[in-house]
């Protein structure tokens, strides 16, 4: 509701090509998880916390954010004022994101294992697909009704959005909880409210002031921001390069090490010494393709002649089944399979989807051909998230579930969502350069999920550093 739907209502709007590619930097939301997922590691959510535990006690709180944020960009549904379009996408995509952590988390605690983790995965990926897919379609469906509109879009997602939080409330206690049910709840909402206000003012704030510093150094929808947006994907890797032989001799009763804030995250490092930077290279190339095509592909696909309706039928039982049959095969994979030979099936089905889109855009307006190609990407997408969540969930250290598969999650999200902020500048410029703009972009994400896949030698070699105690021992 934030990316592929957001993207179709602008372009509804007449919002530029380029501008449309800014509203992907929305996505980075979800890259910088790793900076509060420790809290949700170590803090219970006043209230909900009492009666229902920390991991759910934080889902109740996301799926709260999650409706307000729906409902809100629901009646400002007219774009009139793209700063406050902004503020509420980005405010969906932190409570979005939030939800993923504890998720996560807890799904991990559950099944810290190989064997458990693939059919886990794989049930946590058909729920997930089969969530997009009904509200990329469903909410295109609705939009093209004229007594609708985006406004009814965005407001039957947000219902649809509220009807776990019933189910999550009709759970029983969590073990070692004694707060009645009841009291739990009340304290819970009252609680959700003031974090809720707060977080809005704090986000409308920290934009508010981004975009007059952006503004102030002359960045605008004809800036052309592609070398920038590289040479911030180089940062991270320097950084933690400098600081990587550092923290290898880090002691056990290092300050560092024993952080709540930063040491879930000192601990993959210290763990993983210089094959780290691989593991997040890999990570971070391998569901290229994925991003760079989510952003752009329904703007291509509208620009080909094919309506909202259309679309979102493509969107929905076509996708859903596709996506259900490459998620099941990619967990069973990811179960009994060598992950690095798990690994190498789902970056080509990948990168064969990106190569749909490609061959879409030279047939004629034909709905069929839209499902074919739809099938394919959403076949690969999802064989490929469900062997590489396995593999993230395998590289975790049990200690620190929650923050550390945030920071893998994340990383792995950081470069393809750059880039893709960057999507339309780079379409227009190949569209200038005399080339065929989406062909070219959609051929070279395929192309880039597949160089992941020279990475596979050296992190299939990984093996992380044992804990103090165990070498000690």
């Amino acid at each position: 509701m934030f990316s592929t739907v957001l993207s179709l209502r602008l372009q509804a709007h007449e919002v530029g090509l380029v501008v449309i590619g800014f509203f992907a930097w929305v996505q980075l939301l979800p890259t910088f998880k790793f900076l509060w997922a420790p809290m949700l590691d170590r803090f219970d959510v006043p209230g909900f916390g009492r009666f229902w535990g920390k991991r759910r006690g934080w889902i109740m709180l996301s799926q709260l954010g999650i409706v307000t944020a729906l409902t809100a960009m629901g009646l400002t549904a007219d774009d009139d004022r793209l700063g406050i379009t902004a503020l509420f996408a980005v405010l969906l995509a932190f409570w979005t994101t939030t939800l993923e952590v504890a998720a996560d988390a807890w799904r991990i605690e559950l099944a810290p294992t190989q064997e458990e983790q693939g059919p886990l995965a794989a049930a946590n990926l058909w729920g997930y697909r089969s969530a997009m897919v009904a509200a990329g379609s469903g909410a295109l469906l609705i939009a093209d009704q004229p007594d609708w509109g985006w406004t009814g879009a965005y407001l039957a997602i947000a219902a649809a959005a509220f009807l776990p939080l019933p189910l999550l409330v009709a759970l029983p206690r969590e073990p070692n909880r004694t707060a009645r049910r009841s009291t739990a709840l009340v304290q819970g909402l009252i609680a959700s409210t003031a974090i809720l206000l707060a977080t809005t003012a704090l986000t409308a704030s920290v934009g508010w002031l981004l975009l007059g510093a952006a503004s102030g150094i002359g960045i605008s929808a004809k800036t052309n921001v592609t070398p920038y947006v590289l040479a911030l994907c180089m940062l991270p890797f320097l950084i933690m390069a400098a600081a990587l032989p550092k923290i290898r001799e880090l002691p056990p009763t290092s300050r560092a090490r024993r952080s709540a804030a930063i040491g879930p995250y000192v601990d993959f490092f210290w763990r993983y010494g210089t094959i780290a930077l691989a593991l997040l290279a890999f990570v971070s190339i391998y569901r290229m393709g994925d991003v760079l095509a989510l952003n752009l592909s329904k703007p291509m696909i509208k620009q080909l002649g094919y309506s909202l309706t259309e679309i979102g039928r493509a969107d929905s039982y076509v996708a859903l089944v596709a996506s259900i049959v490459g998620v099941g095969l990619g967990g069973l994979m990811a179960a009994r399979w060598p992950q690095a030979r798990a690994l190498t099936i789902g970056a080509l089905f990948a990168a064969l989807g990106n190569f749909g889109f490609v061959w879409l855009a030279h047939q004629p307006v034909d709905e069929a051909l839209l499902y074919i190609a739809t099938a394919a990407d959403q076949f690969g997408n999802g064989m490929a998230g469900a062997v590489f969540v396995v593999y993230l969930s395998l590289l975790v250290n049990p200690r620190y579930p929650g923050a550390q598969y945030a920071f893998l999650s994340g990383f792995a999200f950081l470069l393809p969502r750059l880039l893709s902020g960057a999507g339309g500048a780079i379409v227009e410029s190949l569209d200038r350069a005399g080339h065929a703009g989406f062909d070219l972009f959609f051929l070279l994400s395929g192309v880039l999920s597949l160089a992941a896949l020279l990475f596979l030698p050296i992190i299939s070699r990984a093996r992380p550093r044992a804990r103090d105690d165990e070498a000690a021992a």
